[in-house]
């Protein structure tokens, strides 16, 4: 936690928009108490199964999701932000278990509290996996080690730039659902030209007609240069 602090040295208005999400490794209340201090939020799994034992005696009505049982509970836990907290109850080798999870957010139901929660992994698939097959990283080999680290750097700013792309181009699009290997083989290879003005400012892009995918994939850059760049 500390060397994300350092790293980014957000201000106090930045923490106030930033949300920490983890799992029960890091769900110690020494890690929540240090982040709300300092203004963030956190979405998270508490360590303390036995708390979550305790707490789930609490809990007065749990609704069904998937294969487990989620209830909210109200406690007296007092760590300088209003908290929310819930339980979920689940069946494994008959044998039934539980874990508790705090939140900070304003959200409309539990559903969407455990949908943003198990999203935490997204990382791996959308980083990770997605770069090594679409920005060939597991391929790519530098012999020294600041050629290396130069590369995976390199990688992570074309990541950056085809999510921003993804946001602002393709949702909304038949090319919605597009990974990065997909958005870099099928969309970002084709043939075209672009035309600047003197002042270095896009003016006009052509595609090549018989391309497949190319008139949606034209409005989709026009939308992108309006978004991002007009």
């Amino acid at each position: 936690m500390q060397g994300v602090q350092s790293s980014l040295d957000l201000d106090q208005r930045q923490r106030n928009r930033t949300v920490w999400r983890f799992d029960g490794g890091g769900g110690s209340e020494d890690n929540f108490r240090l982040l709300l201090q300092q203004g963030y939020h956190v979405h998270a799994k508490g360590l303390s199964s036995s708390r979550a034992a305790a707490l789930a005696k609490r809990v007065t009505r749990w609704d069904v999701y998937d294969d487990n049982w989620f209830g909210e509970v109200k406690t007296d836990f007092n760590w300088g932000k209003p908290l929310r907290v819930f339980v979920q109850r689940r069946l494994k080798k008959d044998k039934i278990l539980h874990s508790y999870y705090v939140s900070t957010l304003t959200l409309p139901s539990k559903k969407q509290f455990l949908t943003l929660y198990r999203e935490r992994g997204g990382a791996e698939v959308e980083q990770f996996r997605q770069d090594k097959s679409g920005l060939a990283m597991a391929v790519r080999r530098k012999s020294s080690f600041n050629g290396q680290s130069g590369y995976i750097l390199l990688t992570d700013l074309a990541h950056n730039l085809l999510a921003d792309f993804k946001r602002y181009a393709l949702i909304g699009s038949r090319f919605e659902a597009y990974g990065l290997k997909r958005i870099v083989r099928d969309l970002l290879c084709f043939p075209g030209t672009l035309t600047f003005d003197d002042e270095g400012r896009l003016v006009y892009v052509k595609l090549l007609s018989q391309m497949k995918n190319s008139t949606d994939l034209l409005f989709c850059l026009e939308r992108y240069y309006l978004e991002r760049f007009s």
